[in-house]
């Protein structure tokens, strides 16, 4: 028996790094999945993956900042497997970057909408369909960054703004048996890290390796456990929680300074990891 036997499962940004770990997860767990991302060519690997792993799993392409894309995967959702448990708030990216007084409205707006109104987008298109079956369970990627300074402004601000809305959600719909939490990763050695690192992952591995207390890296593997907690029944008198998983980076340390690999980033905006590019 999987801990997810018979449930369906919607994950954004799940054909790479903590999507794609928290999907195969899934299903070896028993769940169906609906790989919802702009990567193709990930998104596709991500299936066979899922298959392998004994699920089942289609590809849906969406663009996260397109409401009907979203709600398109909730929709293949319930017509490929005929029902939807678990809504993953996922996809990501750096967004805005640089100082402050250099952020261009479109960016700022354009990070807000990846990050934050993503997550917004799922939880309201996902909450009708879980309330008529009896319930449900919604996770997003939030962040450390929601709570410690740092970070980029725009990322920071919009991971704070998952962590509130996930709390404020949850005294609306936990009525309605859906259950509505969120993770906050620390460093986890993914593209969205190490490709703004000098030297790449292994060299991203050792120094944050060296600024938390579990002295090793994040693991894309670390964040889907905790979803695979938070999607099961395991989890279900949990809501409107932020679930940190960290390796206690949290706790002290600075990121970001004088000593960090991180070189501090120019005006301009972070894209999707899988094109590394920056805008």
């Amino acid at each position: 028996m999987g801990r997810l036997d018979g449930k369906v499962a919607v994950i954004t940004g799940s054909a790479s790094g903590i999507g794609r770990a928290a999907a195969i997860r899934f299903a070896a767990e028993g769940a169906a999945l609906v790989i919802a991302d702009l990567n193709a060519d990930g998104g596709a690997e991500a299936v066979r993956d899922c298959i392998a792993a004994g699920g089942r799993a289609v590809f849906q392409p969406v663009n996260v900042e397109n409401e009907a894309e979203i709600k398109a995967a909730i929709d293949r959702a319930t017509s490929e497997f005929g029902r939807l448990d678990v809504m993953y708030n996922n996809a990501g990216l750096g967004g805005a970057v640089g100082p402050i007084e250099e952020t261009s409205v479109e960016n700022w707006d354009r990070t807000m909408a990846i990050l934050l109104r993503s997550v917004f987008l799922g939880m309201k298109h996902a909450i009708p369909v879980m309330r008529t079956q009896g319930g449900g369970s919604i996770i997003s990627t939030a962040s450390v960054a929601g709570f410690m300074a740092g970070a980029p402004h725009a990322y920071s601000a919009a991971k704070a703004g998952v962590i509130n809305l996930t709390r404020s959600v949850a005294t609306q719909v936990g009525k309605d048996r859906i259950r509505v939490n969120c993770i906050c990763p620390g460093l986890i050695n993914t593209p969205l890290v190490y490709n703004h690192v000098p030297g790449g992952a292994s060299v991203a591995a050792e120094f944050f390796a060296n600024v938390q207390q579990i002295p090793r890296i994040g693991r894309p593997e670390d964040i889907a456990a905790m979803a695979l907690f938070l999607a099961s029944d395991e989890s279900e008198w949990i809501t409107g929680a932020a679930m940190v998983v960290d390796g206690g980076v949290s706790l002290g340390g600075n990121l970001f300074g004088a000593n960090s690999p991180i070189p501090a980033p120019p005006a301009g905006f972070s894209g999707p990891s899988f094109r590394h590019r920056r805008e």
